[in-house]
């Protein structure tokens, strides 16, 4: 018998993992540009006072040390920078004095890179300069007269002449409108700003808690879409007299105002 032998071999199979080169990731480029300081959003009420003179008082007390400190070191009239602080603030209780402590209207423009709020002025929307208090937006305000070339030649005016400094005012373009001069003008004299351009302490102006009141004469509340206008006739008074009693400029009313309303005839 013849025995066969079968012998089989038995092979090892390596498995070989082949690697697999990454490509480096190309960097991401984008074009978005940086984004810009957003609004402060700040919820404040304005404080409330019995009348324009109430309001100016408070606001002259407050600030008229502050004028003069910017008389010192910039030669700018303290008379001039109150009558401007008081008419482009709303006599302290305007949405950019309460809410941006920006007391004199200054808008951004392209160099300024702090916070900033959003306000209807002479275009929808425009951008105003947020400051984090009141004495700052005074001395950016002696800083951006001071300067700014053509706001030069108001510093060869003598410190005295209101009058000049206001009309110079308007040339150099601080502001739009053309009542602008006039408007500061009635301010320094009707309060006798220029007792600020003496160079010396101010006694503080008296606060009147209870303002004069004539015969029949009535107040109103500003109610949220008041204007004007609306309560002018609703009231059937006259809408100048009304404004004249209550020294408003430009038409701006606020929330919560107290309006004295002239006597009906």
């Amino acid at each position: 018998m013849i025995l066969c032998f079968v012998i089989t071999g038995c092979s090892v199979t390596k498995t070989v993992r082949k690697k697999t080169k990454v490509a480096p990731q190309k960097p991401v480029v984008t074009t978005q540009k940086p984004e810009l300081p957003q609004e402060k959003k700040v919820i404040a009420s304005p404080p409330v006072f019995g009348s324009t003179e109430e309001k100016v008082a408070h606001y002259l007390n407050q600030f008229g040390p502050v004028a003069q400190k910017e008389m010192e070191a910039y030669k700018i009239p303290a008379s001039i920078t109150l009558a401007q602080g008081l008419l482009e603030s709303g006599f302290g209780v305007g949405r950019l004095a309460v809410e941006g402590n920006n007391h004199f209207g200054i808008k951004c423009h392209s160099q300024w890179n702090g916070e900033r709020i959003y306000h209807d002025d002479d275009e929808k929307g425009e951008c105003f300069r947020v400051y984090k208090d009141a004495a700052s937006s005074y001395r950016d305000h002696s800083l951006f007269l001071a300067n700014r070339q053509r706001y030069a030649f108001l510093f060869r005016l003598g410190k005295k002449d209101y009058k000049a400094w206001a009309r110079g005012l308007k040339k150099a373009g601080y502001a739009t409108d053309p009542q602008y001069p006039s408007k500061l003008v009635r301010l320094i004299e009707r309060y006798d700003l220029t007792r600020f351009d003496k160079g010396k302490e101010v006694p503080a102006t008296p606060i009147a808690t209870k303002p004069v009141k004539t015969k029949n004469q009535s107040r109103y509340i500003v109610k949220k879409g008041d204007t004007l206008y609306g309560i002018a006739r609703k009231l059937e008074i006259d809408i100048t007299e009304l404004k004249r009693l209550n020294s408003i400029q430009e038409n701006k009313i606020y929330l919560g105002q107290e309006l004295l309303l002239p006597n009906k005839k």
